[in-house]
């Protein structure tokens, strides 16, 4: 990855991006806002640091260079210990050239290294006295902070007491995760502010709140244990003695919340190699993680190491953050589109100047629904902080609201369908056409013969066009009473294809009640769901005779799901009387249904006492051997004939995880968390009775 750095010309440019990074600095560490985005500052940063290499002479005292993170702000709480910055590298050989560096000035090759997610918030101190917390610091200028010890009762994993009566520092970082943003964001418009930019902003904002009607909950993560001047004299030896990882784990001895418990818990590494190999790890999990990260924290493990190595007076020498592409930036939304999906549900998309987030060029985003947009009070031509990692559809957080000139302009929702010109049921967040599916019937009904679907081959996109234009189809149930002089009338349809395309569609007659119901399209289900609500009720009868209260004996579907599928498959009925006059299959095969008083969750799913009974299952990377020809969904099918749960993400309640080529990051969190993993044939051979 190429070193990111602004370029800088002259003296003149120098001292305006001196002055730039400055108030950027100081409005971000006073309040959570800033003009620039992370990414930005540090390009800024880094070109000021290069021009300042070739013109030694002309460094400027308020250079951002020479300061810690957050030295634009004051403190009147000193520091008993300077809480430093780190310095930054952006890719492999700049942190091979910097573990070089740091080997000639301890003398030996580092052979232990401890290896930590670089949190994406704002740091803290928290002093406690004989195990009770005391005071919250902010790091301030490195050498004073800020007393925010009135917020310590909002932050979570921050504990009032410790385990021991102790008396020491903990250092950490403290930050929103990204439910705790959400909730952040709902009341704080509630009471009439403008949502946050972003999480990083959102904490180093209320950290600092003192006279808010409000309080939201933050999160805290220890990095740091040291001694205080009235610690202990024998852990206070101890304290300085122990490497970084043993810190750690006292720390969370203590009842302190550290990385431990996370999918990127802090690593030792034996050597450079190694270390890579971990950074490339925490990168890919980054997108899944509930909470920012924007880099890699790599520190010399043992104390001796850092001792000799010593600190500047910005940074340590024996601690380096590998800094990751950036994730959010800042851009203008420059106007809103109006799309109307299969079902007809009518979705705004942003329209951006372009901008580069990891390597990738955004123009579109997400932005929800419309009472998304007017909960973060967006507008046309405001600057929006725009997130996107890994691939990660690109969504808007919210307006950068200090950076509007009041030349923005209101969004304006549309009155009618835009694609139709039907009504519009505005009765729910996300808004529908009125004539539901039938809007965007093409699209419907190409999504209902795909692959993962009822998988009638031959019934692509251009296909279902001619039908509707043609009129002979209004509908999925027209399918299949589709005649062979009809299909011979359409233009480019011989004996052959039509042939063809009717035996497919006889074919589809017979899938599982599982396809069907997915075919359907019902808002909140999707393959998965489609999956388990068919093995729960067996048969479609079941399903069209279920409640709200009965829909939610299926796992997944909680209050407020259950009442809108219910609604939807009563709105179908119609289209489900004629498939099945029309002969389409209603059962779920080896399904039973559920007992009608007191079923439990695992009465039908698991009725077949299969191999994977009760285990939720995660596939992953590229299968091989008998598995090697199925797709995804059907492998997960395979998972459910057997008894088992898909799933798509690895967590603590994951039984197995079937790792293929390429496996990459849920392999990793696997063993991060113990989980048993097997080979695509070492699976084939558990489920083998069940391969069809």
């Amino acid at each position: 990855m190429t070193t990111p750095v602004a370029q800088i010309v002259d003296a003149a440019a120098y001292a305006q991006a001196v002055e730039d990074a400055v108030k950027a600095a100081a409005a971000y560490y006073a309040g959570g806002t800033s003009p620039l985005d992370d990414d930005t500052y540090d390009r800024l940063v880094r070109g000021i640091a290069a021009w300042e290499a070739e013109h030694p002479d002309q460094v400027l005292p308020d250079s951002p260079t020479g300061k810690v993170a957050g030295g634009a702000v004051e403190g009147d709480v000193p520091h008993t210990v300077a809480m430093l910055s780190l310095d930054n590298v952006f890719s492999a050989d700049e942190f091979t050239t910097w573990a070089a560096s740091l080997a000639r000035r301890v003398g030996h090759e580092v052979d232990q290294w401890s290896v930590e997610a670089k949190l994406d918030g704002l740091a803290v101190a928290a002093r406690y006295t004989r195990g009770r917390l005391t005071r919250l610091i902010t790091r301030g200028d490195g050498t004073a902070g800020e007393d925010v010890s009135h917020a310590a009762g909002t932050i979570e994993g921050l504990p009032e007491t410790l385990s021991e009566p102790v008396s020491v520092e903990v250092r950490g970082e403290v930050l929103m995760t990204t439910a705790q943003f959400e909730h952040a964001n709902e009341v704080r418009t509630g009471h009439g502010g403008q949502p946050f930019a972003n999480p990083r902003n959102a904490a180093a904002g209320t950290l600092r709140a003192k006279e808010r009607a409000y309080t939201v909950p933050m999160t805290f993560f220890g990095y740091g244990l040291l001694p205080l001047p009235d610690t202990d004299t024998a852990l206070a030896a101890r304290l300085g003695d122990l490497a970084h990882s043993d810190l750690m784990v006292l720390a969370a001895d203590l009842g302190v919340n550290t990385t431990a418990s996370t999918a990127v818990p802090g690593r030792v590494a034996r050597s450079s190699e190694q270390v890579l190999a971990r950074v490339q790890e925490i990168a890919a999990l980054r997108a899944q993680l509930p909470f920012g990260i924007d880099g890699i924290v790599i520190k010399a493990d043992l104390a001796a190491d850092q001792h000799t190595a010593g600190s500047g007076s910005r940074a340590p020498r024996w601690a380096i953050a590998y800094k990751l592409p950036a994730v959010e930036k800042i851009t203008r939304l420059l106007e809103v589109e109006w799309n109307v999906g299969r079902t007809g549900i009518i979705a705004p998309r942003g329209v951006l100047e372009p901008v580069e987030i990891d390597g990738a060029t955004i123009t579109y985003a997400t932005l929800h629904n419309p009472a998304d947009i007017t909960r973060r009070d967006l507008r046309l031509g405001d600057h929006v902080m725009v997130h996107r990692a890994g691939d990660v559809i690109p969504r808007i957080e919210a307006p950068v609201a200090h950076l509007r000139t009041g030349a923005e302009q209101p969004i304006v929702f549309p009155e009618a369908c835009p694609r139709c010109g039907s009504g519009i049921d505005t009765s729910q967040e996300r808004w529908r056409c009125e004539q539901g599916r039938n809007c965007h019937l093409v699209a419907s009904l190409s999504y209902a013969a795909g692959r993962d679907q009822l998988d009638i081959e031959g019934l692509g996109a251009t296909r279902v066009v001619q039908l509707v234009e043609a009129g002979l189809v209004a509908d999925l149930a027209d399918l299949f009473t589709l005649t062979r002089e009809q299909l011979l009338g359409l233009e480019r349809m011989g004996e052959t294809s039509t042939d063809n395309l009717l035996t497919a569609i006889s074919a589809a007659k017979a899938q599982p009640l599982s396809r069907v119901l997915c075919a359907l399209g019902v808002r909140g289900t999707g393959r998965s769901m489609s999956r388990r609500i068919a093995r729960w009720f067996a048969t479609m009868d079941n399903i069209r005779a279920a409640d709200a209260t009965a829909m939610q004996q299926v796992e997944g579907i909680g209050t407020e799901k259950a009442p809108s599928i219910v609604a939807e498959l009563a709105e179908l009925a119609p289209l489900i009387d004629k498939l099945v006059a029309a002969g389409v299959n209603m059962t779920e095969p080896g399904a039973t249904p559920p007992s009608p008083v007191g079923a439990d969750e695992g009465s039908a799913a698991t009725a077949e006492g299969g191999p994977l009974t009760g285990m939720i299952v995660v596939v992953t990377g590229a299968m091989s051997g008998p598995l090697e020809k199925l797709s995804r969904n059907q492998v997960n099918e395979l998972i459910e004939r057997a008894g088992g749960r898909s799933s798509s993400s690895v967590s603590k309640k994951t039984a197995l995880v079937v790792a293929g080529e390429n496996a990459g990051s849920k392999r990793a969190k696997a063993e991060d968390l113990g989980i048993r993993l097997a080979t695509p044939d070492e699976f084939a051979t558990l489920v083998a009775d069940y391969l069809v």
